[in-house]
């Protein structure tokens, strides 16, 4: 149960950890996020870069990591990767598919707000399609940010609140096509990109650059793009 002062909301944790044994089929429920890896994690490694970050054995907090799709791409690229995830059998699964592949991840069952009582530090924290997920933004990026180093990079890809993703990534993920199971995703928590941006700096961060995340069809491939109407990925810097 999330406890008091937790961005962790039990609910959320719960439905995720129920499709752990899924997690890696890339024709499963979590098909959007396998198609979707490619661009998040060399967008990262891209910003990491243009923020003046060694990638090469860079320290790497992957938020809400889940079973590690890109904790493991992180980690294949060189980067010292830590994954945490409030769910206890996406965790489980994590950590047997990276023993599995050879990687040394090192993954815990803890909120944010746990490492930041450690007086960790990490070079890059990442929290992909996590933001609109938890109980308390303004407290969530600020235990993201007690986790970064100054000039540390934090990156975040989520959905913004607009008519069209109430119709795309909602309803038609959901309902339509079925790419995602029903209730994954609470419309009215969805972020507008100047929402975000606002708490950011409230938390401490210089926004660096946004980008739109779009899907090709047929193919299914995501791409770079300047539309932010539904998915979107935002890198910031920690001041």
């Amino acid at each position: 149960m999330a406890g008091a002062g937790s961005t962790v909301e039990a609910g959320e944790v719960a439905r995720f950890d129920a499709l752990a044994d899924r997690w890696w089929d890339p024709s499963g429920p979590m098909r959007p996020l396998h198609r979707m890896n490619p661009l998040r994690t060399a967008w990262t490694i891209t910003c990491a870069g243009e923020a003046g970050i060694p990638w090469q054995g860079a320290r790497l907090l992957d938020v809400g990591c889940g079973a590690g799709l890109a904790s493991e791409e992180f980690a294949r690229r060189g980067a010292a990767v830590t994954g945490i995830d409030a769910a206890p059998e996406a965790i489980a699964v994590a950590r047997a598919h990276a023993a599995a592949s050879g990687l040394a991840i090192e993954y815990r069952v803890a909120p944010p707000e746990t490492l930041a009582d450690e007086s960790l530090a990490f070079d890059v924290v990442t929290a992909l399609e996590v933001i609109e997920h938890v109980a308390d933004r303004g407290a969530f990026l600020a235990s993201l940010a007690t986790l970064l180093r100054p000039g540390g990079l934090l990156v975040l890809s989520t959905i913004n609140r607009t008519l069209r993703s109430l119709a795309v990534a909602k309803i038609g993920a959901e309902y339509v096509a079925r790419l995602l199971p029903r209730g994954t995703h609470d419309w009215r928590r969805f972020v507008t990109p100047a929402e975000l941006g606002r708490e950011l700096r409230a938390a401490g961060f210089r926004p660096l650059k946004t980008a739109g995340m779009t899907m090709r069809l047929p193919s299914g491939a995501w791409v770079e793009s300047r539309d932010l109407s539904v998915n979107y990925i935002a890198a910031s810097v920690r001041l």
